[in-house]
């Protein structure tokens, strides 16, 4: 019987250099895939994949983020951490495929939004909250699945979804467990106490209730066998997205809304 992971051994797997990337899983599940570029406001954000595609014949949009594998790629994609125009771009095409009836797949993977001063001068944080509120509006349906790191509100502006899916060595969480741990005990070497504390792992969120799915990986993590694993996720993506698109519009989101009010425990 596998023993179960710790919080800070599912935080590695999910830190892995050789974990596959929104790029790998994009190429395997979606042949097809024709990336379109662009905010159409200020420039075109490299730490986001966006386009549309199809998968069994049912075209989708993805939007996905992207950190890079070699050295290059991180620096151009920014390290998979986002600036304003990459959620605007996100935004944008979420639009699109509203117009045109297309479910949308978001693919979660950041250790957080760009927190430097242009990013916040072209109004960061405003953009998170605009991406937030507008994916609850979205009039087509959305499935949100995280890869690997889901971190801040730099997950969350796509994090809003009818489903949301979670590989089993992914993480999701306010921040890294290394910020967590600078800020509540003032030092970050305490970080494996502070993951086990932060529950971000799918075991942790699923029985949460804030994911409604667990994409089980091999014993050793996803990058030690993944083309199977994205082929199952491919069909029940595909299974999902068609059970949804069954669901009338007015009831799709208003089930959306109630599902987000649900979350958390109070006690009087």
């Amino acid at each position: 019987m596998e023993k179960d992971k710790t919080a800070w051994e599912v935080v590695t797997l999910a830190r892995h250099p050789k974990r596959p990337t929104s790029t790998t899983l994009i190429q395997t599940i979606f042949p097809d895939f024709i990336e379109l570029h662009g905010d159409q406001t200020f420039g075109d954000d490299s730490a986001f994949i966006t386009g549309i595609a199809s998968i069994h014949g049912l075209p989708i949009t993805i939007i996905a983020q992207e950190k890079g594998k070699t050295t290059e790629e991180k620096i151009k994609r920014n390290f998979g951490m986002p600036h304003p125009e990459g959620y605007r771009k996100a935004l944008r095409l979420a639009k699109q495929a509203e117009k045109f009836s297309r479910p949308v797949l978001f693919i979660i993977d950041t250790t957080g939004a760009y927190p430097g001063i242009g990013a916040e001068e072209r109004g960061q944080a405003t953009m998170i909250a605009k991406s937030i509120q507008a994916y609850f509006q979205l009039k087509t349906p959305s499935i949100s699945v995280i890869l690997s790191e889901g971190g801040s509100g730099g997950a969350l502006a796509i994090g809003i979804a009818d489903r949301v899916w979670m590989f089993e060595n992914a993480t999701y969480s306010i921040l890294s467990p290394e910020g967590f741990a600078s800020i509540l005990y003032k030092d970050s070497s305490l970080a494996k106490e502070a993951a086990q504390n932060m529950k971000l792992t799918s075991k942790d969120l699923f029985q949460f209730g804030m994911i409604d799915k667990i994409i089980r990986e091999p014993e050793l993590g996803l990058h030690t066998s993944h083309k199977e694993i994205f082929s199952c996720f491919g069909d029940d993506l595909y299974t999902e997205f068609k059970k949804l698109l069954e669901i009338p519009i007015s009831q799709l989101l208003e089930e959306r809304y109630e599902k987000y009010r649900k979350f958390g425990h109070f006690s009087g």
